[in-house]
């Protein structure tokens, strides 16, 4: 019984120390720059086909531009509307809409952050149950109506998506 103590307390020791450097290297999944593209041009067509003039910027899990796209009679203030509506996305891990309905308490200090806005507009993207990125759109009229081409972005690639994580 003694051994058996010693060695179970050995092998306890050893996975112990096995499960502290395992947060050494972190290994994550994240939008490639190609999926990353083709979202944007996918969410810029929805647009267009409802004769909206928008711009689509896909962003991945940490907030770094993967692909910006400027519908050529949109705005030039819509990219940096769509970027930063994206980015509040990955920062609540909820689409931008959900977090501005639920989290109206602090919506206005948000909008003082470099980077973000609280306004409808940016939706999470979703491969194998990863936040993998998120895409944010402005230049529709109405943030409801910018989040319809995003999920129609994602929606027309969705397969695609959904095969992205191994």
């Amino acid at each position: 019984m003694r051994r058996f103590s010693t060695v179970f307390g050995a092998l306890s020791l050893l996975l112990a120390s096995q499960s502290g450097l395992a947060a050494d290297v972190v290994s994550e999944k994240s939008i490639g720059m190609d999926l990353a593209r083709d979202i944007a041009n996918e969410t810029i067509m929805a647009c267009r086909a409802e004769g909206y003039h928008a711009s689509a910027v896909v962003v991945d899990r940490h907030g770094l531009v993967r692909a910006a796209l400027r519908d050529d009679a949109a705005a030039r203030f819509t990219l940096e509307i769509a970027e930063r509506k994206a980015n509040m996305t990955v920062m609540a891990w909820s689409d931008s809409g959900v977090f501005r309905q639920a989290r109206e308490d602090i919506r206005p200090e948000l909008n003082h952050i470099e980077g973000l806005i609280v306004m409808e507009g940016g939706i999470r993207i979703v491969a194998g149950g990863y936040n993998i990125g998120a895409v944010g759109v402005s230049g529709a009229p109405g943030g409801d109506k910018d989040a319809e081409c995003a999920v129609k972005g994602i929606e027309a690639l969705a397969e695609r998506i959904e095969f992205a994580i191994d």
